[in-house]
């Protein structure tokens, strides 16, 4: 579901979880971070993201500030505050009300998670770096339950059509594979690209998938949106270049 501002995940999640991405459009920003722009790291006038942020509480009705993050392409998993701190991670998690998960994307992939009992809910910020580097691994260990009590909603990302890479990515996920399985599953997310030796065009909403089941999660939502191919809808890095960010929060009432 989605209204002018939100996309909003389709997932039988407990009615106490709150979650939504934004897109690009209803905001303040301008030019190339035209116009709902949530990232304060890409160049855009810091007045406008204010605005942006402050728009995004009032209308989502946020309990509080998000739990913003300095995201490197890590595993690191940190619990979520309302202290307006902004904490170095690629996921935040949290576990009963007040606090709200956030992550900014702009082709890598948002990956929200919650429990079936509405107690704990988590939001990770997947790049193929991350996700290869173990990040849904380290947010599932920080939620603390059984995986088969996780729901999982993948956010709007780069699709299969457009993510071109070579075969140093294809390793490195081999390289990080739980077992034969787990190898065999990665290697048919690369689809070999037929103009370009040595090159592949990559699932990166396959490769989560193959995570999360090897992680025993079984119930995975979403997944069926293109950042690149979308361009009134989404920000993208590599179609763009200079861009915005969209935000993608989740949160318990």
């Amino acid at each position: 579901m989605s209204n002018d501002h939100y996309l909003i995940p389709d997932w039988p999640a407990p009615a106490n979880v709150r979650a939504a991405t934004s897109l690009r459009a209803g905001g303040r920003s301008e030019g190339p971070y035209a116009s709902f722009n949530l990232g304060d790291h890409v160049g855009d006038d810091a007045q406008a993201v204010a605005a942006n942020r402050r728009q995004l509480r009032e209308e989502l009705q946020l309990p509080a500030e998000p739990q913003w993050l300095e995201q490197i392409h890590a595993d690191r998993a940190v619990e979520a505050r309302a202290d307006g701190l902004v904490r170095t991670a690629d996921a935040g998690f949290v576990q009963g009300p007040g606090a709200v998960c956030a992550v900014l994307t702009a082709d890598c992939l948002p990956v929200l998670f919650c429990d079936r009992a509405g107690t704990r809910v988590a939001a990770a910020h997947a790049g193929w770096r991350g996700l290869a580097g173990g990040i849904l691994r380290s947010t599932v260990a920080a939620l603390d339950c059984p995986p088969e009590e996780l729901l999982v909603w993948l956010g709007p990302a780069i699709g299969p059509q457009a993510f071109e890479t070579g075969v140093d990515v294809l390793e490195v996920f081999f390289e990080q594979a739980l077992n034969d399985g787990h190898t065999e599953a990665i290697a048919g997310c690369f689809r070999p690209h037929m103009e370009k030796p040595l090159h592949f065009r990559a699932d990166i909403y396959g490769l989560a998938h193959a995570e999360l089941r090897q992680l025993g999660i079984e119930e995975v939502y979403g997944g069926d949106r293109c950042t690149v191919s979308e361009p009134d809808s989404f920000f993208s890095f590599r179609r763009d270049k200079t861009t915005g960010r969209m935000a993608s929060l989740i949160w318990l009432a």
